[in-house]
């Protein structure tokens, strides 16, 4: 994705300045004041000569088509050169022995390729070679009477033409050619060069694919006596290789052979293209074995957060390598791709702005996963939050906290925060406290202390970091020793494990010596004579309850005659005078005894509380 984004900026640069030279002529703000000039814009040539690429193909076309006096127009001839004559010397020199450029190669531009160390006006296409004579193929730009600029072979690349015919030799395909295919066309071919053709696109493809098969068998069986491992690429390599050998070599073939130059060319791009398809299907096979292997290694080394993001490397190099395919492809086949470039690169652009956040999500992930502060199964703490990371994605990254919940963090941010990684810790602290009552004599703590000490740097548990007991601190009722320790644990599970048998072994030793474990007391302290005191005058009230429950059983006694018929008949209406009299004796004796209580003098009880309380961590 990067790459990518790199190219379509790239890409996309050419074109502000295109657009604002346009808008400056629009506008008129050029430096010059002239209105009145008028800007003759280029006029596209009958013939398409405007560039070398079009000359080139323009004159391949012609000659196809046997129209020799339409070819004659893509040379530079003087007025005394006959066309015809001079337009069959060029064409038997080039099937002797000419050799184009490949088409993207040959510059497309209007002014040619100003960087081939050539005058501006020349242009470099190919050359002929017929035994110890080779010349250059040159184009030149001429430029016509009425102005017209075009590009043409040039009159010295033709005035050497002579010499290279007189040392030509009769071809293979001359030869051994059946006189009866002489004359004869298909497709608008000579059937013999056509035939030709067929033969040694057919031989060559059959004998480089044996070639190919053998190699390939033989490196199989060597590669796992050298290296100790299966070869990665599979067998589905062999047609894309035997492609693109049998593409190199065909043209050479065809050249020695003596194909005519009509035919040829056209193969030539025809195998380029296919070349070019095995190149990338030949590439995107190396690919698919190069991160399959990637991630098999990921999993054995149990880094699983690779997985995700290798695989989204392998579909942006499938990508690149595609669209790079497919512009060469095109380019082969004559489409002007300028246009469509500038497209990409403003459509790229505007997709690059408006998906930053999720552009910058994945170079967080990149980060994450290049960096490696956590790997997925780490315990870790970031932000306010803490957990174990089970997903590093090219997006988010997801953690499960202690509650079992999953909190998803975009990758741009958890890149970027502060990381605590438990998981990398290479062992754990052991760390707590003892506390022993300050009654313990402190030459019995002291040879328990010692005895810890020893306990610790001896156990087989601990390592030899930093292991320690010792008297941390002097409290009013107790002693504090700390125990410090480090022990080799792989995860947390497997520390407490250890942790419970050291700490039993360590109870045990402090068994062995007169001191007692300090734990949280409140003492309760009461003066004697105080309490004697309160004794009293509970003792006091008690007896008073006493005489009043004797004085209520006696009244009820007394109050309980038989009543009367006349009695029970007036009771209806008003009250008793006996249980009126009772009920006024009662309250008297309340009031009596209230007032006795107040002038008896108390001793006031008080309480003496002494709390000796202490808190362990």
């Amino acid at each position: 994705m990067l790459t990518a984004l790199l190219v379509v900026l790239v890409c996309s640069m050419a074109l502000p300045n295109t657009a604002i030279a346009a808008e400056v002529s629009a506008l008129g703000l050029n430096n010059n004041d002239d209105s009145g000039e008028v800007v003759r814009e280029s006029i596209p040539d009958s013939f398409g000569r405007d560039t070398p690429r079009q000359t080139v193909q323009g004159f391949i076309s012609a000659l196809g088509e046997n129209d020799y006096l339409l070819a004659s127009n893509y040379l530079n001839l003087s007025k005394s050169d006959n066309p015809t004559t001079a337009v069959r010397q060029f064409k038997q020199a080039l099937d002797a022995g000419g050799r184009f450029q490949p088409d993207l190669q040959i510059s497309n531009a209007q002014e040619g390729n100003l960087t081939d160390q050539l005058p501006p006006s020349q242009e470099n296409v190919g050359r002929i070679k017929v035994g110890d004579t080779s010349i250059p193929l040159i184009l030149e730009r001429v430029v016509s009477q009425q102005g017209e600029q075009y590009w043409q072979f040039s009159s010295e690349t033709l005035s050497l033409v002579p010499e290279v015919i007189e040392n030509t030799e009769p071809t293979l395909v001359s030869r051994y050619s059946i006189d009866s295919l002489e004359g004869k066309k298909l497709f608008g071919y000579q059937l013999a060069d056509l035939a030709a053709a067929i033969i040694m696109i057919v031989g060559v493809f059959v004998l480089t694919y044996i070639v190919v098969w053998l190699a390939y068998h033989l490196l199989r069986i060597a590669y796992p006596r050298v290296r100790g491992v299966p070869l990665p690429l599979p067998n589905k390599v062999i047609l894309p290789f035997t492609v693109v050998v049998m593409a190199l070599m065909l043209s050479e073939i065809m050249v020695s052979a003596g194909v005519s130059v009509t035919i040829r060319e056209p193969i030539n791009r025809i195998t380029e293209i296919a070349s070019w398809l095995a190149v990338t299907w030949l590439l995107l096979r190396v690919i698919d074995a190069i991160f399959t292997r990637a991630v098999n290694l990921s999993y054995r080394k149990n880094y699983t957060e690779r997985v995700s993001i290798l695989g989204l490397l392998r579909k942006i190099v499938k990508a690149l390598l595609l669209i790079f395919a497919v512009i060469v492809i095109f380019g082969n086949l004559g489409f002007d791709l300028t246009t469509g470039i500038a497209a990409l690169g403003v459509g790229g652009l505007a997709l690059a702005l408006g998906a930053q956040k999720t552009i910058e999500n994945l170079v967080g992930s990149v980060v994450v996963v290049a960096d490696s502060p956590v790997r997925i199964g780490d315990y870790c703490k970031f932000g306010d939050q803490e957990g174990t990371v089970i997903d590093i994605g090219i997006r988010s990254s997801r953690v499960r906290t202690l509650s079992r919940t999953v909190v998803t963090v975009p990758n741009g941010d958890f890149s970027s925060m502060q990381i605590e990684n438990f998981a990398s810790r290479d062992m754990f602290q052991f760390l707590h406290m003892l506390y022993i009552k300050r009654s313990a004599d402190i030459d019995e703590v002291f040879k328990m202390v010692g005895a810890l000490d020893k306990l610790l740097k001896e156990h087989e548990l601990t390592n030899q970091e930093w292991n320690q007991a010792n008297i941390l601190e002097l409290r009013q009722d107790c002693y504090v020793i700390q125990l410090r320790a480090y022990v080799n644990s792989v995860d947390v599970i497997e520390f407490y494990g250890k942790q419970d048998t050291l700490l039993v072994d360590i109870l045990n030793k402090v068994k062995k010596y007169k001191v007692e474990h300090a734990l949280p007391t409140q003492q309760l302290i009461v003066e004697q004579g105080k309490a004697d005191d309160a004794k009293e005058n509970n003792d006091q009230d008690e007896a008073l309850d006493a005489i009043d429950e004797a004085s209520d059983a006696t009244e009820h006694s007394d109050d309980a005659p038989t009543e009367s018929p006349e009695d029970a008949s007036t009771s209806e209406g008003e009250p008793q005078p006996k249980a009126v009299k009772a009920v006024r004796r009662k309250t008297h004796r309340k009031k009596s005894r209230n007032y006795t209580l107040a002038k008896r003098k108390f001793r006031r009880v008080t309480k003496n509380i002494n709390l000796s309380i202490w808190n362990q961590p």
